[in-house]
């Protein structure tokens, strides 16, 4: 192509797995004339974003109304990603899961760091095999990554490294790449982010005359619905508050692993429905359940909720889930899974960049865009 001395060539692909997009990198970084390379499909959409890193000529973007899956709308390109800013030294950062279409991670991450003057970019990364992944994404412009459903747990066993508490649930939410050696590190802010946003929601109890007392939750009954990664870090946090946790999972086998780590008990999924809670224990929702596209359904039954104190739900899309509108008319204090965004997504900003995360300002973009 670049033989027949055309002023810019394109080449444009179907991606089946998103380590095929390498070659695209590599195309672009080569080329000796101006090159548009990407491929198609959500698998492919960070070969769009990451265009002007490699040095391709231009990026697309779909009009308001005519959504095309794996392109970015001009409106995102515009103000979430401000691809104008991106160049060869831009460290890359992105959400490892599959699906990945429902992040809010890049109108969150992609401001802060510019508010912070740091030369990043978050994008999502559709994934569906982690092995190929890190093998082909070992370069250190991939600097970190965020960790979502279903990988919390499977990752942990791609990290060269990993921190205590990160060890002690069993997942991983963020991974750091040490520009030293380029091993990977696995965090968890996920745990923190839960338990303190819950807290926070009691915090009327949590202080008198501004002394910190125990944590709110010790001694209480806390209901996990879901073993995974996010379930692990919120029994796990429950736990060293001192509450006394039962986990529910349609694995029990999972529920029973996850229960003797934290010294609670484990039920399968289907006795919730007609489990009775302590009056005053904490529900979490640790499960997909609820969220967009099937935002009808809860996981518990609607007339225990009455017995709750607070129910938090991990799901974040929608803000106000289908479980957290029936507690609110049951009484019960609601968190949303925003709120733990915000918290876990703080944590991450501080391992990404090494700087303290300006929490004002990214407060400020979830309530104003989540």
């Amino acid at each position: 192509m670049q033989a027949t001395k055309a002023d810019i060539i394109k080449v444009v692909s179907n991606a089946n797995d998103i380590t095929e997009l390498d070659r695209i990198f590599h195309l672009l970084s080569h080329s000796e004339v101006p090159a548009v390379a990407y491929s198609l499909g959500e698998r492919g959409l960070i070969s769009q974003l990451l265009c002007p890193k490699f040095g391709g000529a231009l990026v697309y973007g779909a009009m308001e109304g005519n959504s095309i899956p794996g392109l970015p709308t001009l409106d995102s390109l515009r103000e979430a990603y401000k691809v104008e800013n991106i160049n060869s030294d831009t460290k890359v950062f992105g959400l490892v899961s599959k699906p990945v279409s429902h992040s809010k991670g890049p109108i969150l991450h992609n401001p802060a760091f510019r508010h912070a003057n740091f030369n990043g970019i978050y994008v999502p990364m559709f994934v569906d095999d982690l092995k190929e992944f890190f093998e082909v994404y070992a370069s250190p412009d991939f600097a970190g990554y965020s960790v979502g459903f279903p990988y919390k747990e499977a990752v942990v066993q791609f990290c060269d490294e990993v921190h205590p508490l990160a060890k002690s649930i069993g997942a991983v939410n963020t991974i750091i790449r040490k520009p030293s050696d380029g091993k990977l590190i696995g965090y968890n802010t996920d745990c923190e982010g839960s338990i303190a946003s819950i807290e926070d929601a009691l915090k009327d109890q949590r202080y008198i005359n501004g002394a910190s007392l125990n944590s709110p939750l010790a001694g209480k009954q806390f209901v996990v619905v879901g073993a995974g990664g996010a379930g692990r870090a919120i029994a796990v946090g429950a736990k060293s508050r001192g509450a006394r946790v039962i986990i529910f999972d349609i694995d029990l086998d999972r529920a029973k692993s996850l229960a003797q780590v934290v010294s609670g008990e484990a039920q399968h999924f289907d006795s919730l429905a007609h489990f009775q809670p302590e009056k005053g224990a904490i529900l979490a929702n640790a499960t997909p359940i609820g969220m967009h596209p099937s935002t009808d359904r809860i996981p518990v039954a609607e007339a225990t909720l009455g017995n709750y104190q607070l129910v938090f739900d991990a799901v974040y899309t929608p803000r106000k889930t289908r479980l957290l509108e029936d507690a609110d008319a049951a009484g019960a204090i609601t968190v949303s899974g925003v709120e733990m965004f915000l918290k876990q997504a703080i944590g991450q900003f501080s391992l990404f960049t090494g700087r303290e995360a300006p929490k004002d300002f990214m407060r400020e973009i979830v309530l104003a865009k989540f």
